[in-house]
């Protein structure tokens, strides 16, 4: 009788006869990338070198499923069922160890998988390491509700609200954080981005058959619990899930898109080039829901949410206003009801007030009957946002000399930019690099890291608006170029047709040593159009050192198409450092890609 011990040996030998462990599906199963592993939990791998050795780990892996040293959850075929599936049509294996993984099975059960979505919370305007959005995939069962159904998630194991800014970041750009893959519902993950964090949701639908779909979820459960180094710019949350798709759709290459930098919303794109979405889904946020209210309740009215929420007012007097109309009273209960959640949520309440509260809003909303359904008006699709890197070309004008200019931006978007599909006055620049040609060449500017946020205040919610820059620019008294340091912080207006701001600014700048300003500025957005945009900045700076500094920025921009933009741009510098005024005008042409 052939003992399991030399059947083992027999499939070894098989496998690497065929030379599988270099079997790009094998590579997939193990995320190697350049011959290595980019899991980094050595509970992953059955060999000791199985990180660096892909022909190790197969032997070792080949050797567990046929001497299994259990029979239940903790049995090797039950940790990694991808594996054994994968290996089993490969070597045509028989007579393996009859296991029981009953865990998984319940799992399973539970999941009931049969399609899949891949889900786009969209930024965070105030939270600078979520302004790229975010991507996890639900995993739809044949539940009628999509509610019921689960998540994937991949994050890294930090807690940006309870972590310094900067530490944070730091961490994230340079692994300093383990990632990890988790399932949760998906009301859950819902609750935890468009009601807490204020995102409103993009659902993309995916063509993943049901084959496709378990065959991913068998390697979801082997990456359960197992980390992998997390890196803001690279292997983060949406890339990791490309791995995920690729095993469950054979011949997939996802990742081959990216190279230096993978974010959320170019994932979606390379999925939707690979044919992959067939239908999208809107869900949006408190946050917009509020926004939306504000349009729908009459002006002479909406001043009675706040005072209901402060119980300036009580709420039987609403209902017993015959001035009132029914719809006007229905909408701003409803809304009273909507602004109360945001504000527990934002733990602006105690837990009992929002209680007591949401019982008499309810059902005073409850007694004036079924009412129109408010009017939601769905966004422009992310999708058709332009891409984020962006290449410049142009010429320039400063003081009667005519030079060339050559810009690139690997990322990611900025408040002269088209804003659709995209949040309104948000910017986030990483290493935007412009040179100046004309008898040599030299840079323009370099920013290292630009971010704005500047949200309108409304009604409802009044937020801050605030900006950040580390940068070489030569907005400084003279022509050369200076590093310098920018923390802003201000309020903003708006409607439909654009939006105006107030930021006080205060800026170091490295010169011989450390040059102090405080600035003030005041600027005005009209980008009401699809195409046309309008920006103009005033700026006031005072110099420790006792000069003072005026600065104009218009930027008139027009989107040719989704990504070919042409940009007109006059920026004026006047200081009593010097005597006479600096002008410079800049014609633009740009492609995002």
């Amino acid at each position: 009788m052939v003992s399991i011990y030399s059947y083992a040996i027999d499939y070894i030998q098989k496998a690497n006869d065929l030379n599988l462990s270099k079997h790009y599906r094998w590579q997939q199963l193990l995320h190697i990338k350049n011959g290595i592993s980019e899991i980094d939990d050595q509970k992953f791998f059955l060999a000791k070198d199985g990180k660096k050795d892909a022909k190790s780990e197969m032997n070792a892996t080949i050797y567990a499923l046929m001497h299994e040293k259990v029979l239940d959850d903790n049995a090797t075929a039950c940790k990694f069922p991808a594996r054994k599936h994968w290996l089993v049509e490969k070597l045509h294996m028989h007579d393996l160890p009859k296991v029981k993984c009953l865990e998984y099975q319940k799992i399973l059960k539970k999941l009931d998988p049969v399609s899949a979505t891949v889900v786009f919370p969209t930024a965070h305007i105030n939270s600078p390491a979520s302004m790229f959005g975010h991507t996890f995939l639900r995993i739809n069962s044949s539940y009628h509700s999509k509610l019921l159904s689960y998540a994937i998630n991949y994050a890294a194991n930090a807690d940006e609200s309870k972590t310094n800014a900067l530490l944070y970041a730091l961490n994230g750009l340079v692994g300093g954080y383990h990632g990890f893959y988790s399932m949760l519902p998906y009301y859950e993950k819902l609750k935890e981005y468009r009601d807490t964090e204020q995102r409103d949701i993009w659902e993309y639908d995916l063509n993943l058959t049901k084959a496709e779909v378990l065959r991913m979820f068998e390697h979801i459960w082997e990456l359960n619990g197992v980390y992998s180094d997390y890196y803001f710019f690279t292997e983060n949350c949406s890339y990791n899930l490309l791995w995920l798709l690729e095993i469950g759709r054979k011949n997939l290459h996802l990742r081959d898109y990216f190279t230096y930098h993978v974010s959320p919303l170019e994932t979606i794109h390379a999925m939707q080039d690979e044919s992959m979405i067939v239908k999208e889904h809107y869900r949006g946020s408190k946050r917009t829901i509020l926004l939306q209210y504000e349009k729908a309740i009459k002006e002479q009215y909406i001043h009675y949410v706040r005072e209901i929420l402060h119980k300036d007012i009580d709420v039987k007097k609403i209902l017993d206003n015959g001035y009132i109309p029914l719809e006007q009273k229905q909408y701003l209960l409803e809304a009273s009801i909507e602004l109360l959640e945001y504000r527990y949520i934002q733990g602006k309440m105690t837990k009992d007030k929002y209680l007591n509260l949401f019982h008499t809003l309810t059902t005073a909303r409850a007694s004036l009957g079924r009412g129109k359904m408010l009017s939601k008006k769905k966004p422009i699709n992310p999708l058709l946002s332009h891409r984020q890197a962006r290449v410049t070309l142009g010429i320039q004008s400063k003081n009667n000399h005519e030079s060339m200019l050559l810009a690139v931006r690997p990322v990611y978007h900025d408040v002269y930019d088209s804003n659709v599909g995209l949040l309104r006055g948000t910017q986030i620049e990483f290493l935007n690099t412009v040179l100046k040609i004309d008898k040599k060449v030299s840079i323009e500017e370099f920013t290292l890291l630009s971010i704005q946020s500047i949200s309108q205040v409304s009604a409802f919610i009044k937020p801050f608006s605030w900006r950040t820059h580390f940068k070489w620019d030569r907005n400084y008294h003279t022509e050369k170029l200076f590093f310098n340091v920018d923390m802003g912080v201000g309020s903003s207006w708006g409607n439909e047709y654009g939006y105006g701001y107030i930021m006080g600014d205060i800026y170091a700048y490295l010169i011989d040593s450390v040059q102090g300003a405080l600035g003030l500025s005041a600027g005005l957005v009209i980008d009401k159009s699809l195409q046309f945009k309008t920006n103009i900045e005033l700026m006031k700076r005072w110099y420790t050192d006792g000069t003072k500094q005026s600065l104009v920025h218009f930027v008139q921009s027009y989107a040719i198409s989704t990504n070919i933009q042409v940009k007109f741009e006059y920026k004026l510098k006047k200081s009593d450092f010097i005597e006479h005024s600096n002008s410079t005008y800049n014609l633009l042409f740009n492609y995002y890609f």
